[in-house]
Parts: structure tokens; sequence; C-alpha cells
């Protein structure tokens, strides 16, 4: 789940994770400071931000805003406790809470879908294998929904447990 802006402003003087590696520029995974947005004449911006581990700062160039929230996304749970999180369980936790319907869900549904109709027309003909198909269909869809559930719910409770260990002492299972 992406948490997208209205404007750049919003995203001046926040924390924010970069999703996605550009090269001579922060590479995804890392926390970044934005420090300004300056406009361009063209309708873009450009961005001047901060690595906050290293304090090196960088400019980049946006022409949308679409194009800036698909390079870094806010997360302040992960800004709080980045210190405690490695560069892989960022990116995991990223990829895992990223995930859209039309991305994740849909692909996966529609092609268990296909060989569950194409298997139960094969092999079971007439009205029962329609049956059968449609009620297979229904409980693909459901076991595919609450995988999805479930992986998110895992990476969290792993994030937390992890930071709750480091920082808090408490240990969530």
């Amino acid at each position: 789940m992406a948490i997208y802006l209205y404007s750049i402003d919003e995203a001046v003087d926040r924390k924010l994770i970069v999703t996605k590696s550009i090269s001579g520029q922060a590479k995804a995974g890392t926390l970044v400071h934005i420090m300004d947005c300056i406009p361009k004449s063209n309708g873009g911006f450009t961005v001047c931000y901060r690595i906050t581990q290293t304090g090196q700062d960088f400019t980049m160039d946006f022409d949308t805003l679409k194009q800036f929230c698909s390079w870094a996304r806010i997360d302040d749970f992960i800004a709080r406790h980045y210190d405690n999180l490695q560069e892989h369980e960022i990116m995991h936790y990223m990829k895992i809470t990223g995930r859209e319907f039309n991305s994740f869900y849909l692909p996966i549904l529609i092609a268990v879908i296909v060989v569950i109709w194409l298997i139960m027309i094969l092999a079971v003909k007439g009205v029962a294998g329609i049956v059968l198909a449609v009620v297979l269909s229904i409980a693909a869809a459901a076991g595919t929904f609450f995988y999805y559930k479930y992986q998110k719910k895992q990476i969290v409770l792993y994030i937390y447990s992890k930071v709750g260990q480091n920082s808090w002492g408490v240990i969530i299972k």
C-alpha cells in the first residue's frame, strides 16, 4: 500500500525511503531527507535531498509527482526505526507492502482460474465440470486473497518484532 502525495510540498522536510535505484543517486532502501523542492518552468521540479546515514547532498529532477512517488515513498515507521533494520529487510518490507491488486493479486488469480477451468473442462466434462470449476475458482480467489493478507501480516509482525526486540526489549510473536 503505497502512500501518494497530493503536492510535492508535502515531501519537503520529511524522511522518505527510496524504492527505485537510479544511477548516480541514492540506491533503493536508503533513507533520504527531502530538504527543498524547486519548481521548473516546464511543470517539473528539482528535489534537493540528503542521505541520512552519510550526510551527502544530492539533487534530482522529476517531470511529474507520480514519477517522484515511484522513486521514493513515505513510511514513517521505517523512517523512525531505520537504524534497527537491515537493507534486505527494508526492501522485502517495501516489496510486500507496496503490492497492489493489479500488480500482484490479479495476475495470480487469472492464471490459477485459467488452469482450473482448463483442467475441469478437459477432465470433468459437462455440467459437473462447470460447477466444479466455479467452486474451485471461488476457492482460488479466496485462497489467493488470504495468502496476500497473510504475507503482509507476517512481514509487518517480523519488522515490529525486530524493532521491538532492539528498541523496546519486547518480542512480538
